[in-house]
């Protein structure tokens, strides 16, 4: 056999092993409805080529190490305290400026399941027992706040903490699967998303794989008690902030790395445009007193994840391989976590951008909360709370 035919040969034989799976140790083997869907990805010359050539974020202070798993979201309540975050096990923790203490939950169902284990991701199986908070919000005039729980959905807990009570199931006769973060305008209206109707956090990796569409943005009405659809059809929709003067808010979806601008308010309200095309997937935004936009950037977009979102059969090809999860993922990222984030006018302009490319200090942020001059970092992967003061 000539090297042309025997090259051939392997081929054929590869593209059938990666179409029967026979040995189930793809990353979708265990997800037999998988499907792949196409990723509307930008011009690759319109991606921001921007770094931070400084790589800032290594100066940022690891605090907390190990006290807290996971801490996705990061809060501040009316009167200043805090912070407060949701982790791994369910649990919304206060710092009380000298230590952590319990401050809600979030599932009636706690057991022993939930006791404390070495990472965030050891949580994961039993999430949907525990409960897992990831966006957090207060209403500033009430005191209450917001939960967007991954797996119970919209709640709500009193200033005084203890169970949180559910807001939100469904919407539209659809269950909330992937509840995943939310803002709230001043008169007390809930916005939030919805990240999948079809898979949970704890398969976030089979979501991020398929760039499914069944993501949503929702309003919770307070007053009435209604949940209303604001936008269908996102693939993987994730943070959400209103503009300072709340003429509008930012969403972040994920699968395309952009930012998604929804009006509320003018000429223009209940429609929506592009706001900004990001370096990279992001997870949380959040607005500072200038009206500024942070937003968290799990990895910067590398050329394979781009060509994967534009080519779902090839990705359905790569994703069949022998190859682990884990592996896949770091394929996807670039081979190695590394923490970046940028912030926004309130025009849409990129105006500045931090990162720790290497991993060294800070290797994954899922939120950027700035305090009096502090960038406050949390991370739904890693056990501290990173803080970088501003320049």
């Amino acid at each position: 056999m000539t090297p042309g035919g025997l090259l051939a040969a392997l081929f054929l034989l590869l593209a059938l092993y990666c179409g029967i799976d026979p040995l189930n140790h793809s990353s979708i083997a265990n997800f037999p409805e998988f499907e792949a869907h196409l990723v509307e990805m930008p011009p690759w010359s319109e991606i921001p080529a921007a770094k931070d050539d400084r790589n800032l974020l290594q100066k940022a202070e690891i605090k907390f190490l190990n006290q807290v798993q996971g801490p996705e979201s990061v809060a501040f309540d009316p009167l200043g305290r805090g912070p407060y975050t949701g982790v791994a096990d369910g649990r919304i923790l206060f710092w009380n400026g000298e230590a952590w203490s319990d401050f809600a939950y979030t599932s009636p169902n706690r057991s022993e399941l939930c006791d404390p284990k070495p990472s965030p991701l050891s949580y994961l199986k039993n999430e949907h027992i525990c409960g897992r908070p990831l966006g957090l919000r207060f209403n500033k005039r009430t005191g209450d706040l917001y939960i967007a729980d991954s797996y119970l959905g919209l709640m709500k807990v009193g200033p005084e903490g203890g169970l949180a009570t559910s807001l939100v199931t469904e919407a539209d006769g659809v269950p909330l699967r992937f509840t995943n973060d939310l803002d709230i305008d001043d008169a007390g209206n809930i916005y939030f998303t919805d990240s999948s109707s079809k898979y949970q956090r704890r398969n976030f990796m089979q979501l991020v794989f398929s760039s499914e569409d069944s993501g949503r943005l929702l309003k919770y009405d307070p007053l009435t008690k209604e949940t209303t659809v604001l936008l269908r059809g996102l693939q993987f929709p994730n943070g959400v902030s209103l503009s300072k003067d709340g003429s509008f808010l930012v969403l972040c979806e994920g699968s395309p790395g952009r930012l998604v601008k929804y009006w509320l308010k003018g000429d223009k309200a209940g429609t929506s445009e592009v706001f900004a095309i990001l370096p990279g997937y992001p997870d949380n935004v959040r607005t500072n007193e200038k009206g500024e936009f942070w937003v968290a950037i799990h990895c910067r977009r590398t050329m394979y994840s781009h060509l994967s979102g534009l080519y779902p059969k090839l990705r359905i090809f790569l994703l069949k391989l022998p190859i682990p999860t884990k592996y896949q993922y770091l394929l996807h990222i670039g081979g190695r976590l590394h923490a970046v984030i940028v912030k926004y006018s309130p025009e849409g302009k990129l105006v500045k951008i931090l990162e720790d490319s290497e991993g060294k200090v800070v290797r994954a942020v899922s939120e950027v909360e700035e305090r009096e001059g502090k960038l406050w970092m949390g991370s739904v992967l890693m056990p501290f709370v990173a803080v970088y003061q501003l320049e």
